[in-house]
């Protein structure tokens, strides 16, 4: 088939990725302090929470003045929230003041507090039921990122905060980035993959490098496909993982990039077991060929949040 053009300035806007790292780099500083607590309502939970957790993650800490657990826990989170600076909020909830939120608790199952729940990309998890010291909830939290991380749900921004590993783009003339563009745009993607890799010898989370070889990954996939075949088997077996990962990779070569990652979403409610990893996972790398403030990504994860729980 026909090599498609994968000019990193075609494929993905630099600009755009730029800014998305400035965001990211710049977000733990704006948000700091008492900002990263916030006293919720019934009135005001769904745009402090709900809202808010499609770009960073809340944890919501239900309690009440009564509750002496509660007093205990509370600030423990809110030392924690705090020395996040922003890469997560703490939104509290007073149960006796909202009695809306209170029997949603109930209907929720939650036989008493204090309780805490994590919301991101709009749904809600369990974390904690009860109180407990501060390792054991700096244990929780950890883990909570990490599987959130693991299932492609922490946001962009809130990732690269939270592991304060992540690295801002080659910066624009870089020799090393203008070889990888250069042997892109000519097809030649062992010499793109090379040029990418020795950016990621110096900066291992640079984002540029990353999608970078994402494009690789991906245009080495699709010059084994035979588009039409592909198509084909993938209409005729709509519960077949790899038929919609191969119709998903030439969707996204095309241009149809809401119609890739809806297919794999849709094939992740049809699938279970290793298939369905196998289909979030190829979803997740796709996700990798655009920058991580395209709406469509956020869209699309927000959408797998769903699917998954």
């Amino acid at each position: 088939m026909t090599s498609p053009d994968f000019s990193l300035h075609g494929a993905i806007d630099l600009g755009a990725r730029q800014a998305a790292a400035k965001r990211a780099q710049e977000r733990p500083a704006a948000t700091g302090g008492s900002s990263s607590v916030i006293d919720v309502t019934d009135a005001t939970f769904n745009a402090e929470v709900i809202d808010r957790s499609r770009d960073v993650p809340v944890l919501v800490d239900f309690w009440a003045d009564w509750c002496q657990p509660c007093k205990q826990l509370g600030p423990i989170l809110e030392k924690l929230a705090n020395e996040a600076a922003g890469r997560w909020l703490l939104a509290k909830v007073d149960i006796d003041a909202n009695p809306g939120l209170g029997q949603q608790l109930s209907r929720m199952g939650v036989q008493g507090i204090p309780f805490v729940a994590a919301v991101v990309a709009g749904q809600m998890l369990p974390v904690l039921n009860g109180a407990a010291p501060e390792p054991q909830v700096r244990q929780v939290l950890d883990q909570l990122f990490d599987a959130l991380r693991e299932q492609g749900l922490m946001p962009e921004g809130a990732d690269a905060a939270e592991t304060g590993d992540g690295e801002a783009p080659q910066p624009a003339g870089d020799p090393v980035q203008d070889e990888a563009e250069a042997a892109l745009q000519r097809g030649d993607l062992d010499a793109a993959a090379a040029a990418f890799g020795k950016i990621l010898e110096t900066k291992p989370n640079d984002g540029f490098a990353k999608s970078g070889l994402a494009l690789v990954e991906l245009q080495r996939r699709v010059e084994a496909y035979d588009p039409q075949q592909a198509r084909k088997d993938a209409a005729d077996r709509p519960a077949d993982a790899a038929a919609q990962i191969s119709v998903a990779d030439l969707d996204l070569v095309e241009g149809r990039v809401d119609e890739a990652f809806d297919r794999l979403i849709g094939a992740v409610r049809r699938t279970s077991g290793d298939e369905r990893e196998s289909v979030r996972k190829h979803l997740l790398a796709l996700f990798e060929v655009l920058p991580p403030d395209d709406p469509r990504v956020g869209k699309a994860r927000r959408r797998l949040a769903s699917a998954l729980f």
